[in-house]
């Protein structure tokens, strides 16, 4: 009897994913746990695993859309000395077939390396919820079921962007705050029809990932009240202070001393300072709450080939600066590779992006939501300046801007520029970083 390869839950908020390559083709012997193809999804890559030892039978192709639960392929079991000895096995189940294996389908979404393993268990589709209205039968997510019970929302007028149109939490909340508006629509809008594309145009399916990035970008960007505070920072201190140590720091820690753990470090200084900063709005039973936080988990953003990624760099108010360095190496490493894990990039409280690597000299970045707050690095440019300070006197020295978004419902104007003045404070004098002042 063969056993069915489905697709494994990842986590309440994951439906779907695409199967971005095959590792084993049609009629290939594999062994147990021995991984098979990786899934994307709108968070993270991982691998699937064999369910048992056996010859592969694939009943999905690269590129194809796959929802929880869903059956992809088959394992029929091989015999005790084909498990012993996988390769001759291989070659004797080939050399009986009489037709060539099956050939992969065109890759239609991007390859990342594998992510790390996850349980490959059989996990059944949830059940279509049953609108009692009119007793029509819509697919929906547990939290978008308890949404709609508490705003009386009936899900049969809406349109779910999930995976097979499955209906969200963010489906429900964008009714909910359209309905608030007065703009509450009738019955499911028809699907539009794309315009074709004009000459020399081609088109491409949007990656999981890409897709959820564009959706949680619009979702802040309606869900807080943001405003953007700049400033500028001369970075001679910390640039002569790396020149001066920078070979015996990574001599004695075996990590290079970048700026981005001067800035983990002035942002943790100035996130104690402000905590309201640290915290973030959340909503319960209908009301709105402030949730505070005592430790400074700081996501950094890394720019994948797939898109922004933002792993957290958790409890920093604990870490020297050796330990933030390697592990915002760690993250940036992993996070390319695509070997996250899920966990890896929630439960931030504050984040840090650096668009000067790619030689941004000014941005308004977007909040990481539900964060109230993120900190936008830059260029550093050769700009004239007075310096020292008060002296009259004009120098050429090394400056960057510096920009604070923050959700001004938790954060006020003179808090948030107060914040990013600490930040410049400690970055421009980084022994206040060692005296902790």
């Amino acid at each position: 009897m063969p056993t069915n390869i489905t697709v494994p839950s990842i986590a309440d908020s994951i439906t779907s994913g695409v199967i971005s390559k095959w590792h084993k083709k049609d009629g290939d012997f594999v062994n147990r746990d021995e991984e098979l193809l990786d899934l994307e999804t709108d968070k993270v890559t991982m691998p699937i695993l064999a369910p048992e030892a056996g010859v592969l039978k694939r009943s999905a192709s690269e590129g194809d859309t796959v929802n929880v639960g869903q059956v992809i392929g088959a394992i029929e079991a091989g015999s005790a000395g084909a498990v012993s000895k996988p390769a001759p096995a291989a070659a004797k189940v080939e050399a009986a077939s009489p037709t060539p294996p099956k050939s992969a389908a065109p890759v239609a979404v991007a390859s990342a390396p594998v992510a790390p393993k996850a349980a490959s268990a059989p996990v059944a589709t949830p059940a279509p919820t049953t609108n009692g209205s009119g007793g029509h039968e819509v697919f929906a997510t547990p939290l978008a079921k308890k949404l709609a019970a508490e705003h009386n929302v009936d899900l049969a007028r809406l349109t779910g962007t999930g995976g097979a149109g499955r209906i969200r939490e963010q489906d429900v909340l964008a009714f909910v705050q359209s309905r608030g508006s007065g703009n509450v629509p009738s019955a499911k809008p028809a699907p539009a029809a794309a315009p074709a594309p004009g000459a020399g145009a081609t088109r491409e399916k949007m990656t999981p990932l890409r897709q959820r990035i564009a959706q949680r970008l619009v979702q802040a960007q309606h869900a807080a009240a943001m405003l953007t505070t700049f400033n500028e920072v001369d970075m001679g201190a910390v640039m002569e202070l790396r020149k001066t140590y920078k070979e015996d720091f990574e001599k004695k820690h075996g990590i290079g001393l970048g700026f981005m753990g001067f800035f983990v470090k002035a942002a943790v200084s100035a996130l104690k300072a402000f905590p309201m900063v640290n915290a973030y709005i959340v909503e319960e039973g209908g009301q709105l709450l402030v949730e505070k936080h005592t430790s400074c988990d700081i996501a950094v953003a890394v720019s994948t080939p797939k898109g922004l990624v933002v792993p957290v760099l958790r409890q920093t108010e604990t870490k020297s600066m050796a330990q933030i360095e390697a592990g915002i190496k760690d993250l940036a490493v992993r996070g390319r590779d695509g070997k996250l894990g899920l966990d890896e990039m929630q439960g931030g409280t504050f984040t840090i992006t650096n668009g000067g690597v790619f030689g941004s000299l000014m941005s308004t970045p977007i909040l990481n939501s539900p964060q109230s707050a993120i900190l936008g690095m830059h260029a550093i440019k050769n700009r004239p300046m007075e310096y020292p300070v008060g002296s009259g006197q004009v120098a050429v020295r090394p400056m960057m801007y510096l920009a604070l978004s923050y959700d001004h419902r938790i954060i006020d104007g003179a808090e948030a520029v107060q914040f990013l003045v600490r930040i410049k404070q400690n970055i421009e004098d980084p022994q206040r970083l060692l005296l902790e002042i």
